[in-house]
């Protein structure tokens, strides 16, 4: 049986204090970014992933092994990998998420914008009949109608490993259960598992749960 977890974190919980555990890599990073949010975000991220596997191996979190090589050009911006486990991180607005499995995963949320130009992406990234049933919403169903779609793909790109690169008007490849995830009334996530059984997926709330 194919099992995820699923934790969400919002950006409110980030704090000073988290960016002793991350290494020279993460800090590197971290220093880059410009804009607060995205900090917060990426320090998040870094932070749920460290305690989540710190918690499982039983190791302290700046203890955790993480690798973030990309596969194309050998920078650290990759996805982020561990032994032993399969992680995707993702994150939008106010919300981080971390999936965590034994199969390979993708996890996405996109915060619902109605300013994006659908229509324009849509014809980059839907199939034909995708593009017909989007085409019966209007204003801010529409939106949410494209991401949930956006989601989907995204997920199933970084659960293959494909990205961005891959083909988004495909459908799923065979072997990959797709299923959509509660975020909030402002979002829309879905999960990716690379499996041949429906996967059992766990959701909690990073900090929160009785577990932690």
């Amino acid at each position: 049986m194919t099992s995820v977890e699923v934790w969400w974190g919002r950006i409110g919980q980030v704090r000073n204090a988290l960016v002793d555990d991350l290494d020279d890599v993460e800090r590197a990073r971290l220093a880059a970014y410009v804009r607060g949010e995205d900090k917060a975000r990426f320090l998040l991220g870094c932070t749920m992933v460290r305690q989540l596997l710190a918690e499982r191996f039983s190791l302290p979190a700046a203890k955790v092994r993480l690798d973030r090589t990309c596969p194309d050009c050998g920078k650290p911006h990759g996805k982020v990998r561990a032994d032993g486990v399969e992680l995707s991180v993702t994150h939008s607005g106010e919300l981080v998420g971390v999936a965590i499995g034994d199969r390979p995963v993708g996890l996405d949320v996109e915060q619902v914008d109605p300013a994006l130009d659908i229509d324009g992406v849509a014809q980059l990234a839907l199939t034909a009949e995708e593009t017909r049933a989007l085409s019966r919403y209007d204003g801010i169903e529409k939106a949410r109608a494209f991401t949930t779609y956006w989601t989907r793909k995204e997920a199933v790109s970084k659960a293959t490993g494909a990205g961005l690169r891959g083909d988004l008007k495909a459908a799923a490849p065979a072997g990959i259960h797709v299923r959509e995830l509660e975020a909030g009334a402002d979002y829309k996530a879905a999960l990716a598992v690379v499996t041949d059984k429906p996967p059992v997926v766990q959701v909690f709330r990073f900090g929160s749960d009785p577990r932690r």
